[in-house]
């Protein structure tokens, strides 16, 4: 079929050749689009919200590109900045033929007290090259600070008189406006770093909650547990020899330790809510069992309709998840200690609330109801906290998060339930070290975050195992295999690197969003399918003359730089079956096909829609992690 089909194509690719699908646009041949239409890039979900519900403006840009059929548009000037720094850039979009950018002229902009930029009026868009712009100015938006333009020098110059800051012309803009770090394997190792290094400060701060004195031994200086936490003085430790200890609620409101023998000692709830309320800062629960907590994952049901119909969107989601039953309910409980807890639960296991620098570790949750009628194994909202060294089984996710910046998810395991990590308007998490099993996804990052870390984790047997969102994200060190989908690829403006992804049904699935990810030196091999990828422009994984293994194929490295001297296509109709079906090995190196390729490689109006990686690599990028995890799924593939 392939090699009767190929004629054709050929036919069809050359006669395109004697058209130009890449028109020049004159000045005159384009008007601004409504920026709904366009595909947008700069700002997270949160942030647009935000900005929303406070009536804020952003200065956004509009771009038409030669070589993209579709309009860009940039929430920031900065955003726009950050993409055209961005390696690749040029090659999948072409230059800029049209620009324009909001004018603040006639608006009445002006901020807010605390900076925040405001405009009374309607803001237009005016063609960059008519536009001044205000830099280093006081105005900002949660995101950041932001720089203003306008369609006329004399209202920049006033804004600037009123909030400061300098005016350019578009044409200085390159100079003046500074965007953020580019997507460099340096710049988010040195996050990584970073948040590790905030996360090994939080454990350490909480050990030191189990170096109390002890105060009250229940059985011995108390008759009850609820009557030696309302005994012990604050930063004491109270002792819980082993035994069944029942409770109707535990609330532990002043800063205690509250220590037990392991497994052995059980504080068990009448099955009717959270068993124990936490809500004072550097509280420490350690070697406990808990179980009889109460079956309401979510009170969504039992809330009142007009209450959640006025109640704000994040608020809703907090009543809704953040106020069922628990084993362990913290609130406003900041650097406090969870370890060595045994949990059983129907519905949640443990559910934190404004508690910053909160540690869950060395802790087991089962979530004993299925995915349908349990809930979550950790909710973590308002507010980063550290999970690690810990396991979670059954229910919907096994930590779930929300509005929880910062998070720090790393060393756990996650089985049998429907997402492993699943983050919800969280920005710059970790999530790194985890192993996942028989999951709908194991790490699932939704509402288009930015600075999300993603490595280093080990996914097999479900459903997917990674699935991307979001902005300036990074995923790298991965160990995808024996799933269904291996990586999602649908954020933007992100770095996937260094991933091993291997035995999948498909390795990769590359989304119809914007063509701004960086996929370089994965070792993608002895999947059913390579890659899938929605309608869409074409997407070129090859950064900086760097592309990714997808192993031996039919070419040559004469010049020994350890990358094909061909082009790879792995969703094309003939190289995405090189490894499954000899016939297509054959093809792929007949005149025909080398011609269209050619013509497809120069002219880029005849790129097809899909995945393509100029410099696929002749050997593994981590050999050894490939061999052991493709020994281990018994991955074979078709070579000749």
């Amino acid at each position: 079929m392939l090699g009767r089909s190929l004629p054709l194509a050929l036919v069809v690719a050359l006669v395109l050749l004697s058209y130009s699908l890449v028109v020049p646009v004159g000045d005159d041949a384009v008007e601004p689009a409504r920026f709904e239409n366009t595909f947008d890039l700069g700002l997270t979900d949160e942030t647009v919200r935000e900005v929303e519900r406070r009536g804020l403006s952003i200065p956004r840009v509009q771009v038409y590109y030669s070589s993209y059929e579709y309009v860009v548009g940039f929430d920031t000037i900065e955003s726009f900045r950050l993409e055209q720094q961005r390696a690749g850039h040029q090659r999948q979009f072409g230059q800029p033929v049209a620009i324009f950018v909001s004018d603040y002229a006639g608006t009445n902009a002006s901020l807010t007290e605390n900076g925040s930029l405001t405009a009374a009026n309607h803001v237009g868009l005016v063609d960059a090259e008519d536009a001044f712009v205000v830099v280093g100015s006081d105005a900002r938006l949660p995101s950041g600070p932001v720089a203003v333009p306008f369609g006329e020098r004399s209202a920049a110059a006033a804004f600037a008189d009123d909030y400061g800051g300098d005016v350019v012309p578009w044409s200085g803009v390159e100079d003046a406006v500074t965007p953020a770090q580019p997507l460099t394997r340096q710049n988010f190792r040195a996050a990584a770093d970073n948040r590790s290094a905030w996360a090994d400060a939080a454990v350490a701060t909480a050990r030191t909650l189990r170096d109390r004195p002890t105060s009250v031994t229940v059985g011995e200086d108390a008759p009850s547990l609820a009557a030696a936490v309302d005994a012990a003085p604050p930063n004491t430790t109270v002792r819980v020899p082993p035994g069944t200890y029942r409770t109707d609620g535990l609330t532990v409101n002043k800063s205690l330790t509250i220590s037990g023998a392991g497994e052995a000692t059980r504080l068990r709830g009448d099955g009717n809510g959270t068993v124990v309320h936490v809500t004072a800062p550097r509280v420490a629960l350690a070697d406990l069992r808990i179980d009889g907590v109460g079956d309401v994952g979510s009170r969504r049901s039992m809330l009142n309709a007009s209450r959640l119909e006025t109640a704000g969107w994040s608020e809703n989601i907090e009543l809704a998840y953040g106020r069922g039953d628990a084993a362990v309910r913290l609130v406003d409980a900041t650097e406090s200690l969870l370890t060595g807890l045994h949990v059983d639960t129907p519905s949640s296991g443990i559910v934190s609330l404004n508690s910053t620098r909160s540690v869950v570790r060395d802790t087991e949750v089962n979530v004993t109801n299925d995915a349908d009628d349990g809930f979550m194994g950790l909710v973590a909202m308002h507010g980063p906290l550290v999970v690690e060294d810990s396991q979670f089984a059954g229910g919907r996710d096994g930590v779930y998060t929300h509005r929880a910046d910062g998070v720090v998810v790393r060393g756990n395991t996650f089985r049998d339930s429907r997402f492993g990590v699943h983050e919800m308007y969280t920005s710059r998490s970790l999530v790194s070290n985890n192993t996942v099993r028989d999951t709908k996804t194991g790490v699932i990052i939704m509402t288009r975050p930015t600075g999300t870390i993603v490595v280093d984790n080990d996914v097999r047997a479900s459903q997917v195992g990674l699935s991307t969102a979001g902005s300036y994200a990074y995923y790298a060190g991965n160990v995808v295999t024996d799933n269904a989908r291996g990586i999602d690829v649908l954020g933007s403006q992100s770095l996937v690197e260094r991933n091993t992804i291997t035995g999948n049904t498909v390795g990769i699935r590359s989304g119809p969003a914007l063509p701004t990810n960086l996929v370089t030196a994965n070792d993608i091999v002895g999947n059913d399918r390579a890659v899938t990828a929605d309608l869409g422009p074409l997407r070129v994984w090859t950064v900086n003359g760097s592309g990714n293994y997808w192993g031996p194929m039919p070419g040559s490295d004469a010049d020994a730089d350890g990358y094909y001297e061909r082009s790879f296509r792995p969703s094309g109709a003939v190289d995405g079956h090189l490894h499954d079906a000899p016939g297509a090995w054959t093809l792929a190196r007949s005149p025909a096909v080398a011609l269209t390729r050619n013509v497809q490689d120069t002219v880029p109006g005849l790129r097809p829609a899909g995945v393509v990686d100029t410099a696929p690599r002749v050997t593994p990028v981590r050999p050894e992690t490939l061999a052991a995890t493709r020994g281990a799924t018994n991955a074979t593939e078709v070579t000749s």
